[in-house]
């Protein structure tokens, strides 16, 4: 009887300490650098937005913030690496639509599990999605891009940033709400497409405003209509698909945080609690502004909601398209 006792005490003491401990680690976290995975090259957007939030969120933790970029595999390799990272908060990773909506439904084989691999700690922002054309086109808005299509049957081309990436995905919903026949053209990335846009290589694109302001106020494209509920400030004279009638037409670029899958809960709200605040300092939110970007931070449950219900809408499109990058 006395081992047994001895034992259940043991016990306890142990369990007292571990809930002594949580809160703890909750309150000491974090204390030391955070690795912040961005899985493309430096001096892409998504690239932009990690070092101008990381550089604020270093401030507000009064510990480093240090970027590193893995690009490969639609964003795969960073994923996979993240995944396999210890889980206690020290590492995170930028995740777009790729990595946690679209690849689970482009290939057969991924390397990680977006659901079981991975947490979301907040969305960080979104890059509008918008219609160009080449500033030479006489097409003048949405309706005469539509009838031109049609019209050329099946020799137009347009470009985007990659097979499977936001951009394409975005013109494939897009051709089929309006039932359009293009061959797409898939390029290393949004800048190489733009120039070929803006060359006349290609004759239509779908480009994010944070890759594509250079060439909008440069005058190289021409905007026709953007992908968004409401009409982007930046561009106030662009209607929404909506109201050329395609209320169906609605596509962004979704960048967040997410974490190794099995980070406590009590770090993530921790992590959630100082991105967000880092995120809506003035500067950085008009940094980003400014940029293209539309800054969000929500928690990691609004956060989780949103891609369950993307990973819904682009599966059934993938899905219905045979879209595949196996």
């Amino acid at each position: 009887m006395r081992i047994r006792y001895y034992l259940t005490s043991c016990s306890l003491a142990l369990a007292a300490t571990s809930l002594i401990m949580a809160p703890v680690q909750a309150q000491s976290f974090p204390d030391k650098s955070i690795r912040w995975i961005v899985p493309y090259p430096a001096g892409g957007g998504s690239d932009f937005l990690a070092r101008t939030i990381g550089q604020s969120l270093s401030e507000e933790i009064k510990q480093s913030v240090v970027i590193d970029n893995k690009p490969g595999g639609n964003t795969a390799i960073a994923a996979s690496d993240t995944a396999r990272a210890a889980a206690d908060g020290y590492t995170v990773l930028s995740a777009d639509n790729g990595t946690m909506v679209f690849n689970s439904a482009l290939y057969k084989k991924l390397s990680y599990d977006p659901v079981k691999d991975l947490a979301p700690v907040t969305l960080l922002g979104r890059f509008p999605m918008i219609l160009v054309v080449n500033s030479t086109s006489k097409i003048k808005d949405l309706k005469g891009f539509v009838e031109h299509v049609k019209s050329s049957n099946g020799s137009i081309n347009y470009g985007s940033a990659g097979a499977g990436s936001p951009h394409h995905l975005a013109m494939e919903l897009f051709k089929t709400e309006a039932d359009l026949n293009m061959t797409h053209v898939p390029y290393r990335g949004a800048a190489p497409s733009l120039t070929d846009l803006a060359g006349g290589q290609v004759q239509a694109m779908m480009v994010d405003l944070a890759a594509g302001a250079g060439f909008l106020s440069g005058g190289k494209i021409k905007p026709l209509a953007v992908a968004s509920a409401q009409r982007l400030p930046q561009l106030p004279d662009v209607p929404t698909f909506a109201e050329a009638g395609y209320p169906n037409v609605e596509a962004a670029a979704l960048v967040g945080m997410v974490a190794p899958a099995k980070t406590p809960a009590n770090i993530i709200a921790n992590l959630n609690k100082s991105v967000v605040a880092a995120l809506n300092k003035p500067a950085t939110h008009k940094k980003l502004i400014e940029f293209g970007i539309e800054p969000v931070g929500d928690t990691p449950e609004q956060y989780g909601k949103l891609l369950e219900d993307e990973r819904t809408r682009w599966h059934k499109l993938i899905k219905d398209l045979n879209i595949t990058l196996d």
